[in-house]
């Protein structure tokens, strides 16, 4: 069947039959399909949906245009993590080194920058040397030798899922929910898992930004994976601010490093990145339960080695071997840093997140096309969580920038992405809810 027919089929409300979405995938993979038709496909999808059979198919057919990895000489439940995506999302970097310091296998396949939430592999790239296309042999040996890697997709792994992700980056397609499911555990399923744990992102700042819908991908997300013989948990976290203090690629990296040297304890972040770890380990078998896999997880925070493991993955990966030693004198720096400060009086009641993930694209530090480079210097860093008081004056945050006009610019737009009130906004938990089936 030609791509047109089975987009028209799709865009006239028809459920596609695995072979047709077998075709469709094996032609994306391939060439065959072009952009265009890949952009459309992908915006039928988002109009018309799928079904659970439709779904599955698709999963299926993408994990199947490449190879599948097999970790069976590896002595360790491999296990990872994947989020829906966020802004000042910063998890993966410091959950995978403390879930390998803690037993874990982490073979984390990671992606770019995807809307207006930033990419793991994006923020990886801003450390010299640092490879995020790695020989397969090298993966293997450094999960073997460091517990963890976080990596790109190889070209043979899902690479129908790598075309189709670049192409809802810039086309409006990146919130449906059977694209969304797909590409996730299309990867993760090539990436030979025995179990997953999925953050699902609920907020102004996330693809889901109602709790029904939120909910919906979840459990979409836990049933075929589940459904595919992946041991899947599913947890809700907020993401109506940015869940760590800085937004932005190097800014991001330093954040990682400040928070595995334990200067970021009793944050929300803190509270997200050790929730996560511990679903990973329960779900992997490694503790009882979610207060056992807290206080292991808290261990390897606290005594060193979740931040030894990251410096070994980061070594091991061609990385700098005294990054966390030194990173000020190795990460590049934006030309200009300038304080934003407040106009108005009281506290910050509420910002628009997904607004602060886009300022940092407006700054360069992402995409509107998928072929476009980025300036990995550039976003805010030590923005003030939602309740702090704010006087006139008073620094909400700073902006990276790489000339004066980007910088004040930047700073205006970060400044009006704020609402301040006189009473301090009701407690905001991170974590809102857990799916299991």
């Amino acid at each position: 069947m030609l791509p047109q027919e089975i987009i028209c089929r799709k865009r006239d409300g028809e459920a596609l039959k695995p072979e047709a979405i077998r075709e469709f995938i094996s032609a994306l993979a391939d060439g065959t399909a072009s952009e265009g038709q890949v952009a459309a496909f992908a915006m039928a999808v988002w109009f018309r949906g799928m079904d659970a059979g439709e779904t599955v198919a698709l999963t299926e057919a993408m994990r199947d245009s490449g190879e599948v990895l097999d970790w069976r000489d590896i002595d360790r439940p491999v296990a990872d993590k994947h989020s829906t995506g966020g802004v000042g999302d910063d998890v993966s970097l410091m959950l995978a080194p403390i879930a390998a310091a803690c037993g874990l296998a982490v073979p984390m396949i990671s992606g770019r920058g995807l809307g207006h939430t930033g990419g793991t592999l994006d923020k990886l790239e801003s450390i010299p040397g640092y490879t995020i296309n790695p020989p397969s042999s090298l993966f293997r040996r450094t999960v073997k030798d460091a517990g963890c890697a976080i990596i790109g997709q190889t070209r043979d792994l899902a690479p129908a899922d790598r075309r189709l992700y670049a192409i809802r980056d810039v086309t409006a397609t990146v919130d449906s929910v059977p694209l969304i499911t797909a590409s996730i555990l299309s990867k993760k399923l090539a990436a030979g898992l025995q179990s997953l744990v999925l953050d699902v992102k609920l907020g102004n700042g996330a693809f889901m930004t109602d709790r029904p819908d939120a909910e919906r991908l979840a459990r979409a997300l836990v049933e075929v994976a589940n459904g595919s013989g992946l041991r899947t948990t599913a947890v809700i976290t907020d993401m109506n601010q940015p869940l760590a203090d800085a937004v932005g690629n190097v800014v991001e990296i330093e954040n990682c490093i400040a928070f595995l040297k334990g200067e970021k304890a009793g944050t929300r972040l803190e509270t997200v990145v050790l929730t996560l770890t511990g679903e990973m380990l329960v779900t992997a078998g490694l503790e009882p339960d979610q207060t056992a896999a807290h206080a292991t997880a808290q261990r390897a925070l606290l005594d060193g080695s979740a931040a030894e493991t990251f410096s070994r993955m980061v070594a091991l990966l061609g990385g700098p071997g005294n990054l966390l030693d030194d990173p000020s004198s190795i990460l590049a720096k934006a030309p200009v840093i300038l304080p934003v400060t407040m106009d108005e009086v009281g506290y910050l009641k509420a910002c628009d997140a997904r607004g602060i993930g886009m300022a940092v694209i407006e700054l360069g530090g992402g995409r509107t096309r998928p072929d476009q480079s980025i300036d990995h210097r550039v976003g805010f860093d030590r923005l003030r969580p939602l309740g702090t008081w704010m006087d006139k004056g008073d620094e909400i945050g700073r902006v990276h920038a790489r000339t004066l006009d980007e910088a004040a610019a930047g700073a205006a737009r970060l400044r009006s992405l704020y609402m301040v009130g006189d009473e301090a906004p009701g407690p905001e938990y991170p974590i809102v809810g857990r799916i299991s089936e």
